[in-house]
């Protein structure tokens, strides 16, 4: 069934508002999914944070134009569907990945992240980045080791003195 005029609008505008706020785009061949495969996809996308789109590349051209996923335009070929990631830039990546793992039939095609298209091998590379919270256990614990260090250190003399103190004690006690 086609898609009257207002409904072609509707989907540039939501695809065009997703675009506008996400960190990086996934554009995945879907070719022979079933139905109930991607409802599932859905779903996990859902869960994950990330907004799942399968709609015409001619619309989605038209939504991307102005965002940092511009360059994506030129690969916009065959049956698409489209990953933003919205709330950390290695979600989509994560999805599709994933899921590929599982359905050999869903292929990542493109790859955008900061207003440049990567070939479909970054993906993987994409996929490894942290998530926030991740981020900042990491940025934690390297903010956190120098303070150890430094307690250790001006712990060891103390420590040094009772174990001397201690292996005396034991030497004289076996004597």
């Amino acid at each position: 069934m086609a898609l009257t005029l207002e409904q072609k609008k509707a989907v540039v505008a939501e695809v065009a508002d997703a675009a506008k706020s996400a960190h990086s785009a996934v554009a995945a061949e879907y070719r022979g999914l079933t139905v109930s495969d991607m409802t599932e996809l859905r779903q996990k996308a859902r869960s994950e944070g990330v907004y799942l789109k399968v709609a015409k590349n001619t619309l989605v051209k038209r939504a991307v134009e102005g965002t940092d996923f511009e360059c994506m335009s030129e690969g916009l070929v065959g049956p698409l569907l489209f990953a933003f990631s919205m709330e950390d830039p290695g979600a989509a990546a994560r999805l599709i990945k994933d899921y590929a793992k599982e359905n050999d039939k869903l292929v990542a095609r493109l790859v955008a992240v900061g207003a440049e298209l990567h070939d479909a091998s970054e993906l993987d590379r994409l996929a490894k980045l942290p998530t926030r919270d991740q981020a900042i256990a990491m940025l934690m614990g390297v903010m956190k080791a120098p303070i150890e260090k430094f307690v250790r250190t001006l712990a060891e003399p103390h420590t040094k003195l009772v174990r001397t103190v201690a292996a005396v004690r034991d030497s004289k006690q076996a004597a």
